[in-house]
């Protein structure tokens, strides 16, 4: 199995809940048993390490993607598959990852309706924002705009998580 786009970013992006981090996952686990060598990059596990010093405004978020994007380009320069999971949820965010990258990303819209992020709601973040303990929440509070330029969406309240991988490996993947 080889990428045609190697070496790539693939950034999954899209709401809380969507199902970004189980998709990056479940790619970079079918690439490790193919014998390819990958790194995922979380932005959970970002924000309680390096960008910890970061809050939820929109330069906050900004600076956010612009290291996790940093840190992509160091990882891809050493010619590993980058696979991240972040939000992302402004288009200027998404035009600053652009910019870092360059073609060598490929954006993957993990998108699903915000009744279907509420009811996965796995980390217990909108209970929160209904009960009133979190504000500046990403498709509530906070915008999360549509995004104009991507390279695929995966429609995961109506694809299986196996269905959208699946997909990924048709679309960049090749036997």
């Amino acid at each position: 199995m080889t990428s045609r786009n190697y070496p790539s970013v693939f950034w999954f992006f899209g709401l809380s809940g969507s199902g970004k981090s189980t998709l990056s996952n479940l790619l970079h686990d079918q690439l490790k048993i193919k014998g390819i060598s990958t790194v995922c990059i979380d932005g959970d596990q970002l924000r309680n390490g390096i960008n910890q010093d970061l809050g939820f405004s929109s330069q906050d978020r900004m600076e956010n993607i612009r290291r996790s994007a940093e840190i992509a380009k160091l990882l891809l320069e050493n010619h590993e598959i980058v696979i991240t999971s972040f939000i992302t949820p402004e288009e200027q965010h998404r035009e600053k990852v652009r910019e870092i990258l360059g073609t060598s990303v490929r954006f993957i819209f993990v998108d699903a309706d915000l009744n279907t992020c509420r009811e996965r709601d796995v980390k217990g973040l909108y209970k929160k924002v209904d009960s009133g303990t979190m504000a500046n929440f990403t498709g509530i509070s906070a915008p999360f705009e549509h995004p104009s330029q991507v390279d695929l969406t995966l429609k995961t309240n109506e694809l299986t998580p196996n269905e959208c991988l699946s997909e990924l490996l048709n679309t960049y993947f090749t036997d």
